[in-house]
């Protein structure tokens, strides 16, 4: 099987491009990543470096197949923050209900709902109904 090289992309600094796979960070969009060969990120890898350390993500493809993403350090320590962030906010969350469930008066609460007739739940489910506006 004979293997054709594919020509090389020559690297031109862009103006506003829509077509880059990192967000922007004036106006937050999303761009699509720029995709290069293993050949051209070896033969051209300063200049594919800086587009990375300008903020795009760039994906490195190897028999036309993505391999590897390049992305800034900045880009790199969000996405490595960011489920840190999710999971310690879902912790305190937690914590905050339960301390709010082991209370007295919630404890009280739970007594007397567990202790009530049926009639009582229903006055109660109506009450609170009503309480808030349905």
């Amino acid at each position: 099987m004979k293997h054709t090289e594919r020509p090389v992309r020559r690297f031109v600094r862009q103006g506003k491009n829509t077509s880059s796979a990192s967000l922007d960070r004036h106006h937050r969009e999303y761009r699509e990543p720029a995709a290069f060969t293993a050949t051209e990120v070896k033969n051209e890898f300063g200049h594919i470096l800086e587009k990375a350390i300008q903020g795009e993500t760039v994906v490195i493809t190897k028999h036309d197949s993505p391999k590897a993403v390049l992305i800034s350090v900045h880009q790199f320590n969000a996405l490595k923050h960011a489920a840190e962030f999710k999971l310690d906010t879902l912790s305190r969350e937690f914590d905050a209900l339960l301390a709010r469930m082991q209370s007295a008066k919630a404890r009280t609460a739970m007594k007397a709902a567990f202790g009530s007739s049926p009639q009582q739940l229903g006055k109660a489910a109506l009450l609170a109904a009503r309480k808030h506006g349905y």
